[in-house]
């Protein structure tokens, strides 16, 4: 009798168990959503309404442009160069990174005493406001006392001073080697993460057999580190295509347009030109190219993960 009677009292109680765990998951999700919608969809519903109207930063909204926004854009030489530039810049910036951050992580790892200690100085330039480190690569590249002339000049390399940023291609290294010096710990930081959790046993095991320090690595640590590697790299190719802060620091565009990504030609026609309808189509049309080129990486990310997981 007592078990039927439980039995029933289960059958009774579920229906409102139900309704409670329902209501309850319904109570976590609302700040969810709330926080989705605004963070996410009202952006979007917005950029989409300015694209389609003529608006100003003083007068948004003033009046419907249809698609003429969207085709001031894909006929705008200068915007179409931009987004060819911002791959250039993106590409061999997430590689670069990529083969620094491993090699920090190694000698991080092989520095095991050590390790805590280089982990905290590599956190220094992610701490680092990337205006500020703008500002201080600026100030390293100068062609008047600037130090890299200084030392260059001390050296005996160059007579003259060098102009860096005035030249397209020394100022586009420029912004890489800054960029490099800001992220690379990032990379770094990942890449160590993943070291620390690979297996010590199997690396004992080919010690003992007598391989190398690099036959292990050739054949054990970079097939293992393969996904971890292919997913930073695919997260700092998207973080490198927003490249804004040291493009406006160190070149402001220059010399020329030879160093102006989208991120800052956008903002240019937002901000000098005040045609924040034909800014907000350009960060649409941005937004999709970057979509399309990032779209193999992705693939190809995948297919190794699948492959070395």
């Amino acid at each position: 009798m007592a078990l039927a009677e439980s039995i029933d009292t289960a059958r009774t109680d579920a229906p409102a168990r139900r309704r409670r765990w329902r209501l309850g998951n319904a109570s976590l999700a609302s700040p969810l959503v709330v926080t989705l919608v605004l963070t996410t969809l009202y952006p979007l519903v917005a950029l989409v309404a300015l694209s389609l109207s003529k608006s100003t930063l003083g007068k948004p909204l003033r009046d419907w442009a249809g698609i003429a926004n969207f085709t001031r854009v894909l006929g705008d030489p200068a915007f179409l160069a931009s987004l060819w530039r911002s791959a250039a810049f993106a590409f061999p910036m997430a590689a670069v990174e990529l083969v620094l951050g491993l090699a920090l992580a190694l000698l991080f790892h092989r520095l095991v005493r050590a390790g805590r200690v280089f982990t905290s100085l590599a956190l220094l330039p992610l701490m680092t406001p990337p205006v500020m480190v703008g500002v201080a690569w600026k100030l390293i590249f100068a062609a008047d006392g600037g130090l890299l002339n200084g030392w260059l000049r001390a050296a005996g390399l160059i007579d003259a001073l060098m102009s860096f940023l005035g030249s397209s291609t020394w100022a586009a290294v420029a912004i890489v080697v800054a960029d490099a010096w800001q992220w690379t710990p990032f990379v770094a930081l990942l890449c160590f993460a993943a070291i620390k959790g690979l297996s010590e046993e199997v690396m004992e095991a080919a010690r003992l057999d007598g391989a190398t320090a690099w036959q292990r690595f050739r054949h054990i640590t970079l097939p293992l580190l393969v996904p971890t590697l292919a997913a930073v790299f695919l997260l700092r190719l998207v973080m490198a295509f927003k490249l804004f802060d040291l493009v406006y620091v160190l070149t402001f565009g220059g010399p020329g347009f030879d160093t102006t990504t989208s991120g800052f030609q956008i903002w240019r026609l937002a901000f000098e030109q005040f045609d924040v309808g034909r800014a907000a189509a350009a960060t649409l049309v941005f937004t999709g190219f970057v979509s399309l080129v990032i779209w193999p990486a992705s693939r190809a990310a995948k297919r190794l993960e699948a492959r070395f997981s």
